[in-house]
């Protein structure tokens, strides 16, 4: 590092003694030694610390850094040495030293006057009062922050000759870089990326050169809107039926204020990812997207203008969120909206190569894949074609993962698969090891995700220490579709079989070292994921036509699959945040919520797009879809529930509820309307048997490996008699899926997530951005406690508060973050979430500090409580690991429920 932007702009050499004095200092500050010399301990401390600041600007040696970097880098090098007074003390020093500085009071001021280039290469002088009122208005009703803050940064960044385009961005990115002090100004930078978004869309529309404000957009949004109808019908980017609709009172329906609910992240989300471009201009804002997918959902509706509202309000409200696909391809000429595609592959190579040539197409219209393996034969069977030995199921998969990385979902985002393998499967072991990244890359998926398809009896096996049987599906075929005991008495019988020597290819281990082995390669490479075969089956509403094989990219989804239908789920989810006050749950509005969607959920089956001939007949005979949730820890934080406690546990059980009440509800109300499903005679759902009452078939099978509960509050009995008397018009209604995106969009935590941390920088496709915890913010300043040196904690501490003084107990707990949670309780709440569900739920497993024997409870805990699926196993670096060691454990940490796996062999309780 040889160099050091000034403040004013100035270049000059950089000088290491310039920090080393200002460390000094701020140690005889606190010290209350100001003018003394200063000891040895002093001078080494603050060379070291000077030492740790060069080494992490170095990191960046292509970026000239500017002296308020250095300074930033001082705090967190002090801070990193545990000299945290100290830290604080050079925090106030800055602080008064930037009071002390000139501001800059006016663009216009002769020293600061700069020349911008406009679109045509035109150079002019920078309107600084436009830009101060720019800067103003999106300050404006928000609380925490300074318009001059963002004026100072964007002052900072100017220079001659820039372009308009490079200031629009450097206004953005000034927001931007302060949400780290104040939530808020997450919505000042996306108000300032807001009109930059308008103007571009709208620049057809008025003069030249001009930028529309705010004010002005509420008109023209309207004019903008049905021009952007025309013109994306022109040039085929829209379905021309759109423009059949009476486009003048959709437009007069668009209400461009609901732009404002959007904040930084959600909205650069939108426009990088989701609003519709020609030839890189957009052409399309943010209502105009959920007006276009409201018009594409209503398209088969008697009268669809009225549902299109109907659909436009509960989107742009963010009280209900469509999936991702939905969200793309909606009112285009292409409307695939279905987010999840279930196959399974046959055991010839015709079928091999035609399910991938399957995956390759419906990947190519943004569908996640689940694909079921289990039947393709092992290692070493005897092929009768040829009368040659097989190369097993893994080179296969090498070809699918392959596929993936080469059709990436439209060029939108990466191709996904999931590849699921049951347990008696004689290449089980070579599956478990695909993720790693050592041996033979011919025999690695490093771009596939893998997941364990497990049946009740291997977990029993391993409880009771046995021995387990692993076979080639030629030679024991009919296991594939059997589940619960009639899979048990099948598969003891080819044991026998194996013994007298009837079976060919077989191979014995202990059940319990392959149990191991399978947690071991999920701490070691996050993959194969443990889903569980039985109970998805034997609570499948579904079972009197099938057999789930598998489950989905995501876990979420439980759905039939066989060689003639492909299994499709059409997804959306509930903004549970948005649908509870203080005072509890309103369930009220809830239910209005999940009537409209289940309605736009129902409506996708009709108006999808299938680019194979199977996932349209599996889908209009059966019309499965999976409403979700996200925004659960938002709830309760409203509520003022630690995510470790009974409190949580009882309101994930009761909100639940709530929403499988009101889905069946709605899909028997859509039945009496539309129909019944082909299917419905002869499922569950017709012999009165909803999930809730599910979970005796799977007690009856399990025996005493089964412990959920079953308390409700709603009246069931009379839902019951209206499924029975009315039909379901879906087969499935719901699954909780990851949210991962459309939860950006409408700035909610994801799915059923804990917080990850209370401050961090979040990647994904849109780029890097500072997320904080606005409801923790919202807390510490109603307490006098947020100040720069709390920022500068929640950066050392990872965006925890367990270790910081200042922060009280019960906000410790309450703002707890997901390493920081007992995953016991997420498998409780889960647990309780999954008696409501006719199909599964994304559920991810966070353990700070993952051992054998941990894994080992966990996993058989999430079995016992009845979960179906369970998602990623996330854990800790181990530089994390060692900050988490200064930590004091939070106080819900220390309140883990009391709760045990009753195949715990030390347990008493068990005992």
């Amino acid at each position: 590092m040889m160099n050091v932007i000034k403040r004013e702009g100035a270049i000059v050499p950089f000088d290491r003694t310039r920090i080393e004095v200002a460390v000094t200092k701020a140690f005889l500050d606190v010290e209350n030694r100001k003018g003394e010399e200063p000891g040895r301990r002093i001078k080494e401390i603050a060379s070291a610390i000077t030492d740790d600041v060069i080494a992490a600007l170095d990191r960046h040696p292509d970026r000239t850094p500017h002296i308020e970097d250095i300074q930033d880098q001082v705090e967190l090098a002090l801070m990193r040495a545990g000299e945290h007074k100290v830290a604080r003390a050079y925090v106030l020093y800055r602080e008064r030293r930037a009071a002390e500085r000139p501001k800059p009071q006016d663009l216009l001021d002769p020293g600061l006057a700069i020349h911008i280039k406009d679109a045509n290469g035109k150079v002019m002088p920078l309107d600084g009062e436009m830009l101060i009122r720019r800067i103003n208005l999106a300050c404006e009703n928000l609380e925490g922050v300074e318009p001059s803050r963002v004026r100072e940064l964007t002052v900072k960044s100017c220079y001659e000759g820039m372009s308009i385009s490079d200031l629009d961005q450097t206004l953005v990115m000034s927001a931007r870089s302060l949400i780290e002090r104040d939530p808020n100004y997450a919505f000042v930078a996306g108000r300032l990326l807001l009109d930059n978004l308008y103007t571009e869309t709208t620049s057809r529309l008025i003069e030249p050169g001009k930028r529309p404000s705010r004010l002005e957009m509420a008109s023209l949004y309207r004019n903008a809107f049905m021009q952007y109808i025309r013109e994306g019908v022109r040039l085929e980017l829209i379905d021309p039926v759109l423009a059949d609709y009476n486009v003048s009172a959709l437009a007069d329906a668009i209400q461009p204020e609901r732009d404002l609910k959007l904040d930084y992240l959600g909205l650069q989300t939108l426009a990088d990812r989701y609003l519709i471009h020609h030839d890189g201009v957009r052409i399309e804002l943010p209502q105009m997207l959920f007006m276009r997918v409201a018009m594409g959902l209503a398209i088969n509706e008697a009268d669809r203008e009225a549902k299109a509202v109907e659909f436009y309000d509960l989107l742009s409200s963010l009280d209900f969120m469509s999936s991702t696909p939905t969200l793309f391809n909606a009112g285009t000429l292409r409307p695939q909206l279905s987010s999840c595609y279930l196959t399974t592959v046959p055991d010839d190579l015709d079928g091999i190569f035609a399910a991938v040539k399957d995956n390759a197409l419906l990947s190519k219209f943004a569908g996640g894949l689940g694909n079921d393996w289990t039947r393709v034969r092992g290692l070493g069977a005897h092929i009768k074609g040829t009368n040659g030995k097989s190369q097993g199921v893994v080179p296969f998969l090498k070809v699918a993962n392959d596929t993936a990385v080469a059709v990436n979902q439209g060029g939108k985002r990466k191709g996904a698969v999931c590849a699921y393998l049951e347990t008696w499967h004689v290449d089980i072991e070579e599956f478990l090891e695909l993720r790693k990244n050592t041996g033979d890359e011919r025999r690695r998926t490093h771009d596939m995700n893998t997941a364990n398809w497990i049946p009740d009896l291997f977990m029993k096996r391993v409880a009771e220490e046995g021995e387990w049987t692993l076979f080639s599906p030629n030679e024991v075929p009919d296991l594939h579709d059997l589940v619960g005991t009639a899979f048990e008495a099948r598969y003891t019988e080819y044991e026998a079989k194996a013994a007298r020597g009837e079976i060919k290819v077989f191979r014995k281990v202990k059940a319990v070292d392959l149990w191991r082995k399978m947690l071991s390669m999920l701490f070691e490479t996050g993959h194969p994921w443990i889903a569980f075969k039985d109970p998805c089956n034997l609570r499948s509403p579904q079972q009197h036509v099938g057999v789930v094989h598998s489950s989905n990219l995501c876990t979420e989804i439980t759905l039939n699959t066989s060689d003639d239908e492909i299994a499709v789920c059409n997804l959306g989810s509930v903004n549970l945040a948005q649908h509870v006050t203080e005072q509890g749950l309103d369930t009220a509005k809830l239910a209005r919520t999940i009537k409209t969607a289940m309605r736009m959920l129902d409506n996708v089956i009709d108006y999808n797009y299938y680019s194979v001939p199977q996932a349209r007949r599996a889908n209009l005979r059966h019309r499965p879809v999976g409403l979700g949730l996200m925004g659960f820890q938002d709830a309760l934080y409203k509520l003022r529930l630690p995510y470790a406690s009974e409190a949580a546990v009882e309101f994930a059980d009761r909100s639940m509820e709530a929403v499988s009440y009101y889905a069946i509800e709605a899909s028997t109300e859509l039945a009496a309307e539309r129909g019944a499903y082909k299917t419905f005679d002869g499922s569950l759902w017709s012999r009165g048997v909803l999930p809730i009452d599910s979970l005796n078939l799977l007690e009856e099978t399990r025996g005493q490996y089964i412990q959920v509960d079953k308390s409700s509050t709603l009246d069931w009995d009379g839902l019951r008699e209206r499924v029975k008397a009315q039909g379901m018009r879906n087969s499935n209604t719901m699954a909780i899926a990851p949210t991962a995106t459309i939860s950006n969009i409408c700035g909610v935590s994801q799915s059923i997530e804990p917080i990850y941390q209370n401050l961090y920088v979040k990647s994904n496709l849109s780029g890097e951005f500072t997320v904080v915890n606005r409801y923790l913010v919202a807390d510490l300043k109603q307490r006098d406690l947020w100040d720069e040196v709390m920022v500068n904690d929640l950066k050392y501490y990872d965006g925890s508060v367990a270790n910081i003084d200042r922060v009280p107990g019960d906000l410790k707990a309450l703002y707890a973050t997901a390493f920081e949670v007992d995953p016991r309780w997420l498998v409780e709440a889960a647990s309780r979430r999954q008696k409501w569900i006719d199909q599964a739920q994304s559920l991810n497993l966070y353990m700070a500090e993952p051992s054998g024997k941990k894994l080992d409870n966990l996993y058989k805990l999430a079995w016992v409580r009845g979960l179906k699926t369970t998602y990623y196993l996330r854990s800790l670096g181990a530089t994390h690991m060692e900050k988490a060691a200064t930590r004091s454990a939070p106080a819900a940490a220390e309140e883990a429920p009391k709760v045990c796996s009753i195949l715990d062999p030390e347990c008493e309780a068990c005992q």
